[in-house]
């Protein structure tokens, strides 16, 4: 029997990417669309009489009604940075079990109290935070290679675009005008820092320190839009990351050395060079892993646990990264360990 929930939010992500995907999922059942606007909410039901729709300006169809539903079991919320942790917390008081897009919070304070909050009141609803990256096969592979490949020895990220005035996201008010740190390096950034932390994890290590330095190369992308930094990793050695949204740099590029050979991830491809000779693997039929995290959202749903991949400490720990860097940046490079 599918399990009835509802979309919080109806910007281009919910749209293009959530909406598909719920109605692709068999177990689940879209009863509700809440957005701030009547207006938006049609836009995004696209007149599934099915859909019951709940906005601000409409008189006992808020937020707070949907949340009444006991028809409703949970909810897909993708919400501006700023807002999301107001709705999680209403929707779990609810007893709504709610899978919420990443990045988890604006800033690790935000993020710790958070989940702190969720450990010690949510009682028999579960937390989720949806980071796509962590359920593309690519990915995966890549780190079940790493740990066929002996001690790692170092790591490369590199990820590098223009967001152009015009650009879809730009024009997304709340992107356009940052309220919080790092503009689009932490609402794009953690995706980066997620792939690279699941691949080192195939090697048994994780990032331990961060020195870097950031800049704004864009005058309409403040407060920075390029970050570049060092990370020192549990078992000794290093590595880089390069992420820019402001550089005419284009393409991206995941890699890891180990004793025996390395993996390199770059566009749904990864290529494994082991004993001299290199195998590629493609995966054409991966898309951006948002099908793949509704399918495991909706597989726990109601059973009382999460998928590991999208447990709210593996959200903090890609925000701590990101987080550290902007910090070392702003201390012109100044070392930041890393506490979780």
């Amino acid at each position: 029997m599918s399990k009835n929930i509802a979309l919080i939010g109806s910007g281009i992500f919910a749209k293009e990417e959530h909406l598909p995907a719920i109605r692709a999922t068999p177990s689940l059942a879209l009863k509700a669309i809440y957005s701030r606007s009547l207006a938006s909410a049609q836009g995004l039901a696209s007149d599934d009489a099915a859909v019951d729709l709940y906005s601000e300006d409409q008189e006992g169809r808020t937020y707070e009604e949907l949340l009444k539903r006991d028809d409703i079991v949970g909810v897909v919320i993708a919400l501006p940075i700023l807002v999301q942790p107001e709705y999680i917390k209403k929707a779990l008081s609810a007893g709504k079990h709610v899978l919420a897009e990443k990045p988890i919070a604006k800033d690790i304070a935000t993020a710790t109290e958070l989940v702190s909050w969720y450990r010690g009141h949510a009682s028999g609803v579960t937390l989720g935070i949806a980071e796509n990256f962590r359920f593309l096969d690519s990915f995966l592979y890549a780190a079940s290679q790493i740990s066929t490949l002996g001690r790692v020895l170092g790591s490369r990220t590199r990820m590098h675009a223009l967001v152009s005035p015009g650009a879809k996201y730009y024009e997304t008010a709340w992107r356009k005008k940052p309220e919080y740190q790092g503009g689009f390096l932490l609402d794009g950034g953690v995706h980066f820092v997620a792939a690279t932390r699941l691949m080192l994890a195939g090697g048994n290590v994780k990032v331990v320190k961060t020195s870097a330095f950031t800049t704004q190369l864009r005058e309409h992308l403040p407060p920075v839009d390029t970050v570049d930094a060092t990370l020192q990793m549990s078992n000794g050695a290093s590595g880089t990351i390069s992420i820019s949204f402001g550089t005419t740099f284009s393409g991206s590029e995941y890699a890891v050395a180990c004793e025996k050979g390395t993996v390199t991830v770059s566009k749904g491809k990864v290529t494994t060079k082991r004993d001299g000779k290199e195998e590629v693997k493609d995966f054409p039929d991966e898309g951006n892993g948002v099908k793949q995290e509704i399918v495991a959202w909706a597989k726990e749903l109601g059973e009382g646990k999460t998928d590991e991949r999208q447990s709210p400490e593996e959200a903090l720990r890609d925000l701590e990264i990101l987080e550290a860097m902007l910090k070392s940046g702003e201390q012109a490079g100044a070392p930041v360990e890393l506490k979780l």
